[in-house]
């Protein structure tokens, strides 16, 4: 065979960085290495991957049709490598969730998979839905939880479970506890989540057609931040009812119902359509919908129990090794 692993683990490393300098820090290789690997494996084949634009380097047709096959032979590498360790084949799992599912739920469900399968090790990137669909679309992820729409055609959507946005206030707040008309929301200061995020992408859809545009005071990129903002006065907001459900109960923050309002959206499953799926990634997806089985909202789920059975045994799989 003419290319090596550590050919291909730089082009991978690479086509992510879209720069060999920052994809030779990943690897702890030298800058020079790192060239030199990407330009033997080009060499041997005649066959360039990349479209090199000063500094940067971006894959070319040839280097986007590889990419999927690469990343997946060094996947399949990291069982193998297990598998000969005397370990189960539950190796590396790289996930990434959007914030309310991440802070919320995620960080619940990792730690019950980290319980069951203590050999595995994990990593749990928390970020917007926009960024869990570019890391993605770039399979630096094998598997993403988001809040969002995902209209990325690479990309494989499978819906988890229904989600609720809700308007929420400080209890001494005029409108706390109250059932109010979509009117009486233009006259306030809102403060919200960042564009880009799904919770406002939800957001912005359900007051599309309000006749005045809505005073936004704040815009930040965490819900507890949003939180905190919100109960000190500054205006009010509009998150997930999952992220709320607790200051709910102590009192700390109040509801404010607009029933025209429709608030209503679901947590997805996303996977690139071309990443081979592990048998680490199929166990994770199965503990997800163990742990949400039984509830039909998410602020309905027992986040004190993570789902116990059978978590541990590996997804039904097609022929082609993709999630069914």
């Amino acid at each position: 065979m003419r290319l090596s692993l550590r050919q291909i683990q730089v082009f991978v490393e690479v086509a992510r960085n879209e720069n060999v300098s920052r994809a030779a820090r990943a690897l702890s290789m030298s800058q020079s290495a790192a060239s030199s690997a990407l330009s033997e494996l080009e060499r041997q084949f005649d066959r360039p991957l990349f479209d090199r634009v000063g500094k940067s380097v971006l894959l070319n047709e040839s280097g986007r049709l590889v990419l999927p096959r690469a990343v997946e032979l060094l996947d399949r590498a990291e069982e193998l490598e297990t598998l000969l360790r005397g370990r189960t084949v539950f190796g590396a799992l790289c996930l990434g969730a959007t914030l309310t599912i991440g802070n919320y739920l995620a960080t619940l469900i990792v730690a019950e998979y980290l319980r069951i399968h203590p050999e595995c090790r994990a990593r749990l990137e928390v970020h917007n839905t926009a960024r869990i669909v570019e890391q993605l679309q770039k399979f630096e992820l094998d598997l993403g939880l988001i809040e969002g729409q995902c209209r990325a055609p690479e990309l494989a959507v499978e819906q988890w479970i229904a989600d609720e946005l809700v308007v929420f206030c400080a209890p001494s707040h005029r409108l706390a506890g109250r059932e109010v008309a979509v009117d009486e929301l233009a006259g306030e200061t809102w403060i919200l989540r960042e564009r880009g995020s799904g919770t406002r992408e939800t957001f912005d859809h359900a007051t599309r057609h309000l006749d005045a545009s809505l005073a936004v005071r704040l815009e930040l990129e965490h819900t507890e931040a949003i939180k905190r903002a919100v109960e000190s006065g500054l205006g009010i907001g509009c998150i997930s009812r999952l992220a709320l459900r607790e200051a709910f109960r102590r009192g700390t923050l109040a509801p404010v119902e607009v029933p025209a309002l429709d608030l209503a959206r679901h947590f997805h499953f996303v996977w690139h359509r071309e990443k081979y799926q592990s048998e680490a990634t199929r166990a994770f997806l199965r503990l997800c919908r163990s742990f949400s089985a039984g509830a039909s909202r998410s602020d309905q789920i027992d986040t004190g129990r993570v789902g116990d059975r059978g978590c541990d045994q590996p997804l039904a799989r097609d022929s082609d090794d993709r999630f069914r």
